[in-house]
């Protein structure tokens, strides 16, 4: 009887970044800088998360890219390049 080898297991891939030109991520540099000097609250769309992220900026730290959104004493961070959109929240 010969010896078969089995089928290699198939991984999930995960869900890739939108891909985005450099005006846009300029223009996104431009709106969280404007956040975090307003002290507003804003709402932000984050990949792979259902419900956007409703706060103020707190920090944006160049090193890491890590944006600190907070909001009613709970802190995110946000990796720069998972904020999609950034919109001024009424609320």
């Amino acid at each position: 009887m010969p010896v078969g080898f089995s089928k290699p297991k198939r991984v999930k891939k995960a869900a890739k970044h939108p891909d985005r030109d450099e005006f846009d991520l300029e223009e996104l540099a431009m709106t969280l800088n404007e956040a975090l000097n307003t002290n507003k609250m804003y709402s932000f769309a984050v990949f792979n998360r259902d419900e956007p992220i409703v706060g103020k900026v707190t920090k944006m730290d160049p090193n890491t890219k890590l944006i600190t959104i907070q909001r009613y004493g709970e802190i995110f961070k946000a990796h720069f390049l998972d904020i999609l959109k950034v919109n001024s929240y009424e609320g």
